[in-house]
């Protein structure tokens, strides 16, 4: 019997698979728990077609994603910090505060993503990596300075 798999089942396939099981397997475990379903012309056809959309939208993420990448290496901005004696800051600058500095200049990128290459504890010109899709990591370039 094939069955198309609905989720990820151990041993046996991925979530889209066309897959070839026992007859009683299908018909007593994976259809009745609803993580297959019988592999029709119909819902071959149907599986195929979310396939080909699921794809088309993947690659207008990729898009939109390289676009923002080239946006990323192109901007810089500014944190301003509190500074002490020596002008050394007090504590450090956090992937937050990045995230806050580049939504300001209405470029929104989730603050979980941003990723120091080093511990900001001074004033001066930083780098971060900005995770994005597959192996797209921007680096975005930040500088620290003395709050007036």
């Amino acid at each position: 019997m094939k069955v198309i798999l609905k989720e990820d089942v151990e041993k046996l396939g991925q979530a889209g698979e066309l897959v070839d099981v026992k007859d009683g397997y299908g018909r007593n475990y994976l259809i009745p728990q609803a993580k297959a379903v019988l592999a029709t012309k119909g819902s071959i056809a149907e599986h195929e077609m979310r396939m080909r959309q699921a794809a088309a939208r993947a690659e207008l993420t990729v898009q939109e994603a390289k676009e923002l990448a080239q946006l990323l290496e192109s901007t810089s901005v500014t944190i301003s910090v509190t500074t002490g004696e020596d002008d050394k800051i007090h504590g450090t600058v956090t992937n937050v505060q990045i995230a806050d500095a580049l939504a300001e200049r209405e470029i929104f990128v989730d603050r979980r993503n941003i990723s120091l290459d080093q511990e900001v504890k001074a004033l001066g010109e930083f780098s971060a990596t900005v995770n994005l899709v597959g192996d797209l990591k921007p680096q975005v370039k930040f500088w620290v300075v003395k709050a007036e």
